[in-house]
């Protein structure tokens, strides 16, 4: 598969289409008493032309209301947290310190959720945001920053590292260079980040996976939580090499689980395992087609890191790009069909209350 071969731009987010995942046929919500914390999703209101990451994010909105009603769709989710999306900067005062308003803006979202008046589910009980950590030590006022914002619910940063020499890809950042995780700027800025308690979501693709590793080692008293099961891409240079990828990152995945201070999540491959051409297909796949794409990435993590050290994330609304939320986490579910109830409990919530220190 290429970007030539498919209607789907992989690597880049549009705007959900309602009617296509209209046609998606229903389902029977699977397990639909069990509690679930949903540990990555973003909120924004973009106008159109606002950078994210490496692309121009179309302009589509998605609040408080957008994400209640996925949650509404049958499944239980009782709270989640809110991931860096580069939403709601602020417009001036020292560039370091802009992020912190998208901290301001969420933390006002999870005000409006802890009313009572928006229903069950606490929306960003964890905030993560930015901060850039090759400020070093400078980054300290920024991450303090965060905390005062955050109103008790900041949890940490995230500062991606995804690097491709394919500019297909599409990278994390315009001017991103490879190794990011190594560099030593990038660490003095972890240990001001470990000293205030704050983990980091580490984001990268397959290939970036052994510099989480070595980071992982260098810092073995951090929280690292690694995004979207690790990466792997199947677009670009990498299009019809599964077997090739799958075994790079599996090898990657078994040396980052014998790191105890990683927890990784399972979820969020939709725009870059590119499993399917979501973008030229009539209807949305079923949650036991998605299931059968993600399944080996997925298992393995769980064989790997065991429930106590996975987390479920929905990645919405990026992931609403190519299948709705209740099939969403229905083909989740059906990934870990095998597990005990207390292993599916920690997978869905306990973990997550554990890693991200949540009240939910």
């Amino acid at each position: 598969m290429s970007a030539t071969q498919t209607k789907t731009a992989f690597g880049r987010i549009f705007p959900p289409r309602d009617a296509w995942l209209a046609k998606a046929a229903p389902e029977p919500i699977i397990d639909p008493d069990l509690p679930i914390i949903d540990t990555h999703h973003h909120l924004w209101h973009r106008t159109g032309g606002a950078r994210g990451e490496s692309w121009e994010v179309p302009a589509f909105r998605y609040l408080i209301d957008e994400f209640l009603a996925d949650c509404a769709t049958g499944h239980n989710i009782i709270g989640s947290v809110f991931l860096q999306c580069h939403s709601m900067y602020r417009a001036t005062g020292p560039v370091p310190m802009r992020p912190v308003g998208e901290t301001e803006f969420v933390a006002g979202i999870a005000a409006m959720s802890d009313s009572g008046g928006y229903g069950k589910t606490k929306v960003a009980a964890g905030i993560v945001g930015y901060a850039d950590l090759t400020a070093g030590d400078w980054v300290t006022p920024v991450l303090e920053a965060h905390i005062r914002a955050g109103g008790g619910r900041f949890r940490g940063v995230r500062h991606s590292a995804g690097y491709d020499a394919d500019p297909v890809i599409g990278n994390s950042a315009p001017d991103i260079q490879p190794g990011l995780y190594l560099r030593p700027d990038f660490r003095a800025g972890m240990v001001r980040l470990a000293a205030l308690g704050l983990s980091l979501d580490a984001w990268g693709f397959h290939p970036q996976m052994p510099d989480i590793v070595d980071l992982a080692r260098a810092f073995p008293g951090s929280n690292i939580i690694v995004g979207h099961c690790g990466g792997p891409l199947g677009y670009g240079r990498y299009a019809g090499k599964n077997d090739a990828v799958f075994a790079d990152w599996k090898q990657s995945v078994i040396e980052l689980a014998k790191c105890p201070n990683v927890t990784m999540k399972l979820g969020g491959m939709m725009m870059r395992l590119a499993a399917y051409d979501y973008m030229g297909i009539d209807a949305p796949p079923s949650s036991e087609q998605l299931a059968g794409h993600w399944r080996p990435y997925v298992e393995t993590c769980i064989e790997l890191f065991g429930p106590d050290r996975c987390i479920a994330e929905s990645n919405f609304p990026v992931e609403k790009m190519g299948i709705g939320f209740a099939a969403l986490f229905n083909a989740l579910k059906r990934m870990v069909s095998g597990c005990s109830a207390d292993e599916k409990a920690a997978i869905f919530a306990g973990t997550a209350r554990r890693v991200y220190r949540l009240d939910c």
